[in-house]
């Protein structure tokens, strides 16, 4: 089992910048592709960029520039430095963990969400 808790989330105007951080425990942290993921009122949840245990990354087009992905294996944390925060960027973000396990079956883990809102 893993267990996630996010944090960092808060109220930024247009054009600011905000770090969150997740933090995991209970397994083997390296054994996890984590990503981070966010769900704007009325729409359905939308991945935005994961990072795998040796730190390559993948981005949604609509961060691509502005967001960064980042991990410390030896402090079992998970980042996502947003720039440039926009009012669309407004959501619930989630952390998530990921392994393929015994029998091939997926296993994935969430963390309970931190409120980012961008408005002036």
């Amino acid at each position: 089992q893993v267990q996630l808790v996010e944090s960092g989330g808060g109220l930024v105007q247009p054009g600011g910048s905000l770090r969150l951080s997740c933090a995991a425990s209970g397994d083997i942290f390296t054994r996890y592709t984590m990503g981070w993921y966010r769900q704007a009122p009325g729409k359905e949840r939308e991945l935005v960029g994961t990072v795998t245990s040796g730190g390559s990354t993948t981005y949604a087009d609509s961060v691509k520039g502005r967001f960064t992905i980042s991990r410390d294996n030896a402090k079992n944390t998970v980042y996502l430095q947003m720039n440039s925060l926009k009012p669309e960027d407004t959501a619930v973000y989630s952390c998530n963990a990921r392994r393929l396990g015994i029998l091939g079956i997926t296993h994935n883990y969430w963390g309970q969400g931190t409120q980012v809102t961008v408005s002036s």
